[in-house]
């Protein structure tokens, strides 16, 4: 089988069209690795990113108590995308298992590509966007998997968050939100128009873990929390928002219940709702909406994945390496 039919196959693949996978296949090369050999390494300064063909690989990080496991990942799964986004070092080992067989995705192929072809690009990053978010879900259920140590979890708090009442902001301080994020003048108008605006109070929920997701969100004033209640040791900050930081991005992605909380913090927050059905439109890929929009999202949660996953070993390391080594890939 041929790499362009083989490409076909994965579902992270789906939405490009037989052009798109000629372009990716030019690309990529196809290599193979022998069991525990080195992929990448800590701390390397590189950016291209793997999908995985056949095997496994695994992502790790030393410690003083032993090898942290980060994650295994296996066919049709990517791998090093986040320091393609970020342009930050390697925040972990990566080493083959089972034979691996890997598409080596070459930073340096695609970057004159994705300056020339902007609808080539969109779908590129719908991918990435696509793969980190679904690391970010495994990762905030690792979490709850670290301390489940004995003892009954809490039951999962069934009711839903009360929006908060009706607030108003003028449409310029909306657009210069917008604007700092060098957004375009149709993107900015978009959001601008049709996202809504809520003021939450201090320690107020926006949504709840498990709970429905239907908006995605930007913090206009004030900071969020986003957290997880974590067996053994209560509510625990994940990431906390500030001004032009979007979040709720996963469920609008996988369909599935929110796997985190948002709340406002102490001093409250002013955040902007952009529905699925808006997002959906200036995302849309056959129209090449906002691809500057979608690397922001990229970014966001390409940010998130590496703080929990440096919270996730250093919790390892204060348990003297004792706790669940179950994570997801950030490298």
């Amino acid at each position: 089988m041929d790499t362009f039919d083989r490409l076909r196959q994965f579902e992270i693949l789906s939405h490009f069209d037989g052009e798109q996978l000629d372009i990716l296949c030019e690309c990529l090369g196809r290599v193979s690795y022998e069991d525990g050999a080195a992929i990448l390494n800590e701390g390397e300064e590189s950016q291209d990113f793997y999908l995985v063909d056949s095997g496994e690989v695994n992502i790790e990080r030393n410690t003083p108590y032993g090898v942290y496991s980060l994650a295994t990942l296996g066919s049709g799964e990517l791998f090093g995308e986040t320091s393609f986004i970020d342009r930050n070092a390697r925040s972990g080992d990566v080493k083959a298992r089972n034979g691996a067989i890997l598409y080596q995705i070459q930073a340096n192929q695609l970057a004159p590509v994705i300056e020339s072809n902007q609808r080539f690009a969109m779908v590129l990053y719908w991918a990435l966007w696509k793969s980190l978010s679904m690391k970010l879900r495994t990762t905030n259920e690792v979490l709850a998997q670290f301390f489940a140590k004995g003892g009954e979890a809490k039951a999962n708090d069934t009711s839903i968050a009360q929006p908060a009442k009706d607030f108003k902001v003028g449409i310029h301080a909306k657009k210069d939100l917008f604007r700092e994020q060098v957004l375009s003048p149709m993107e900015i108008n978009f959001l601008a128009t049709l996202s809504k605006e809520k003021k939450y109070q201090p320690d107020e929920y926006i949504f709840r873990e498990g709970e429905p997701g239907d908006h995605l969100y930007v913090v206009l004033e004030g900071r969020v929390m986003i957290a997880k209640d974590i067996v053994g040791a209560g509510e625990e900050a994940l990431a906390f928002l500030e001004r032009g930081d979007y979040f709720g991005e996963m469920a609008l992605i996988d369909k599935q219940p929110r796997s985190a909380a948002a709340k406002a913090h102490s001093d409250g927050a002013v955040v902007l709702m952009i529905s699925s059905k808006v997002l959906e439109g200036i995302l849309d890929i056959q129209k090449v909406s906002s691809l500057r929009l979608l690397k922001i999202l990229c970014g966001l949660v390409a940010k998130r994945l590496r703080e929990i996953d440096d919270k996730l070993v250093g919790w390892y390391i204060f348990d003297a390496g004792s706790g669940v080594s179950l994570g997801a890939p950030t490298t």
